[in-house]
């Protein structure tokens, strides 16, 4: 099968907002390569255009392609700017999320394999992409901090007897490159908690949280209206990351995800995983987050820490 290319009526996109951009532009067009990987047909989602195209992973590294729709059954693969100046090209990986799809957007880390929290058929189906059994943690993106409040006890405040008041301090560090483990609230779905992450905590019901300081990744929280239940995309049963969107394409799109939202190569540096539960925020894993002062390295976690 041959490349089809395809013209998408538009104005100049640093003129466009992220919901009109593509609906409501004037015709002026602008041509744009769609690029087509087919796969496996338990993707099939409603609402998708016609394109089609030899997988190549290689064509789609070095074609640069501007933005890619397809028909049913295969994968969507948009490529955007990090800055986040054409981030109106993410409309369809809005609207696939919103129909219960499972895919990869980019954050102030590495990828991460995304659908939406309301969703339990699609929290499943990431489940079962990535291999992730039913007592694993799912962590969820968050836009800001009232997702946070709405999905989570919050930060813990201190007791004015040693322990730690975050509450102030911690907004300075979000957006950012941590994942916070709070005590999750009633309205996060079963399957994305588990027990605690230590025996110290095992009959709390907890979540790893983060609001990444990443353009693309947050425009999409906000058309989202809600957060994304995340996991850090891996070589298959390895325990490194893939950083290069073409690979994660070529890897897990026979594996079920329903698109890539490329930008760019990132860096193996993960998150920060600062554990919130106890009275002191213990770091888990030292990650791209620097140590902040009222944060206690886990080796060191029997010492105490006040923030005024």
């Amino acid at each position: 099968m041959g490349l089809e290319v395809v013209k998408i009526g538009g104005v100049s996109p640093n003129s466009l907002s992220f919901s009109s951009s593509v609906t409501k532009s004037p015709l002026v067009p602008f041509n744009l390569k769609a690029v087509v990987l087919p796969l496996t047909p338990q993707r099939k989602l409603s609402g998708l255009c016609t394109a089609t195209t030899k997988r190549n992973p290689k064509r789609l590294k070095y074609s640069a392609p501007r933005f890619s729709r397809y028909e049913q059954g295969e994968l969507l693969y948009v490529e955007v700017d990090q800055s986040g100046d054409d981030t109106w090209k993410l409309e369809p990986v809005v609207k696939l999320l919103k129909e219960g799809a499972v895919g990869v957007i980019p954050t102030d880390t590495v990828y991460a394999i995304v659908c939406d929290l309301r969703s339990q058929s699609s929290i499943e189906r990431l489940r079962r992409i990535k291999e992730i059994e039913t007592s694993k943690p799912l962590s969820i993106l968050c836009h800001s901090l009232r997702d946070i409040d709405t999905y989570t006890l919050g930060f813990p405040r201190g007791n004015g007897q040693g322990s730690t008041n975050v509450f102030r301090v911690v907004k300075h560090c979000l957006p950012g490159p941590y994942t916070f483990i709070l005590p999750a609230s009633k309205e996060l779905p079963k399957q994305c908690i588990r027990n605690g992450i230590t025996p110290k905590y095992a009959a709390r019901k907890t979540v790893g949280i983060r609001m990444p300081d990443d353009a693309v990744c947050q425009a999409i929280l906000e058309e989202m209206g809600a957060p994304l239940i995340s996991t850090s995309v891996k070589w298959a049963k390895g325990e490194e990351w893939i950083l290069d969107p073409v690979a994660i394409a070529d890897v897990y799109g026979p594996m079920g995800i329903d698109f890539v939202a490329a930008a760019g190569v990132r860096v193996a540096d993960p998150s920060t995983v600062v554990d919130m539960t106890g009275d002191s925020p213990i770091i888990l894993r030292q990650g791209k987050g620097p140590k902040q002062d009222w944060m206690i390295v886990k080796e060191d976690e029997d010492s105490t820490t006040s923030v005024s």
